[in-house]
């Protein structure tokens, strides 16, 4: 680049496209552009519990760092989730949820989708003092079912709630959503390891939960009086992708993190893990030692998936590292060990 350059020409270089490129007017001193994204796993990527199966029905996990919630309820609506690949120009994959059976949420009965933010990534919004940042939430979402839908922001302790509306205009079809809402300037807002910020699409929420949408209120309100449901139509579908929340009143383009770092950020709150243990010695006593591919959240509860040999005793379990005996192996053999390390939010 010659001196001749000026900001003119930049600005003719990195002007703005239909595909939403980015733009000099969207790029400000205090919005980094790598790691402005405090959503993990926001292009629904990373799968790695049910590697693209469908999940049905439960309170649950289903793709990393997204759990589908369902209280109080009854045996409908039924609901599907799974990884998709069908997903808008420049996604691979998106978030899907299917009503197999269709049902109309009771008074206090809920059904929505969540994604938690570590405190710790959200610490600079301030939200809980004078100094609150605003914050922008963009998606792409895609739906057999228009109309006006909510999405919750809500606190560690659940009574500090901000319902916003997003409009679904034509069915099946990809449409970007953004909303920007004003930082809470009061209640208690976790900076640390627990739940900074909680995010709950409404899939269908009862009216004890709901409530009118535009700003923040004392409760515990996850769902928008009188929005859409996508569980009230049997056969809906419903999809989301590169989820975005960021600093400030600006949605910028999504930032495509490298699949690796991704992977990483995912596994310190879940991965699952396949270990031989050293050979056993001739009391038929062996060790398999799990180092955490990046250090987790907090010391995870541990799930055994499998063992090839062998009864599996006690051993280590913390933030950095786990360890297992396993007795009775039949002698001087080995034993492969599959676990699962979890500690969500």
């Amino acid at each position: 680049m010659t001196k001749a350059r000026n900001i003119a020409e930049l600005a003719n270089d990195i002007s703005v496209d239909s595909n939403r490129d980015v733009t000099l007017s969207n790029l400000r001193s205090d919005q980094p552009m790598m790691f402005r994204n405090r959503i993990i796993n926001g292009d629904m990527r990373i799968d790695q519990r049910n590697g693209g199966a469908s999940v049905s029905n439960a309170n649950s996990y289903t793709l990393d760092r997204w759990y589908f919630m369902r209280g109080a309820l009854s045996s409908s609506p039924v609901f599907n989730v799974q990884q998709s690949s069908t997903a808008p120009s420049g996604f691979k994959n998106s978030l899907s949820v299917t009503v197999g059976t269709a049902g109309a949420p009771g008074t206090s009965n809920y059904s929505s989708l969540y994604s938690r933010v570590e405190g710790f990534n959200v610490a600079d919004l301030g939200w809980g003092t004078v100094s609150a940042q605003s914050t922008t939430l963009s998606f792409w979402v895609y739906s057999s079912v228009t109309g006006t839908f909510g999405v919750a922001f809500q606190n560690n302790a659940l009574d500090r709630s901000y319902i916003a509306s997003y409009t679904i205009n034509s069915a099946n079809t990809w449409e970007y959503k953004t909303v920007t809402i004003a930082g809470d300037t009061t209640g208690t807002w976790l900076s640390t390891s627990e739940i900074g910020i909680g995010l709950y699409w409404d899939i269908g929420v009862g009216i004890t939960q709901s409530t009118t949408a535009g700003s923040w209120q004392a409760g515990n309100f996850l769902g928008l009086t009188g929005g859409t449901k996508v569980s009230n139509t049997n056969g809906a579908t419903w999809y989301i992708t590169g989820v975005q929340l960021e600093k400030g009143t600006v949605a910028t383009p999504f930032e495509h993190r490298p699949y690796g770092t991704e992977l990483a950020l995912c596994q310190r709150y879940y991965y699952k893990a396949t270990v031989q243990s050293t050979w056993g010695n001739s009391d038929s006593y062996a060790m398999a030692f799990f180092y955490h591919p990046v250090e987790m959240r907090s010391s995870p509860t541990r799930t055994q998936i499998s063992n090839s040999t062998g009864t599996l005793l006690g051993g280590t379990l913390n933030s950095l590292m786990a360890s297992q005996q396993i007795s009775s192996i039949g002698g001087e053999n080995a034993s492969t060990v599959v676990q699962s390390f979890s500690a969500e939010l």
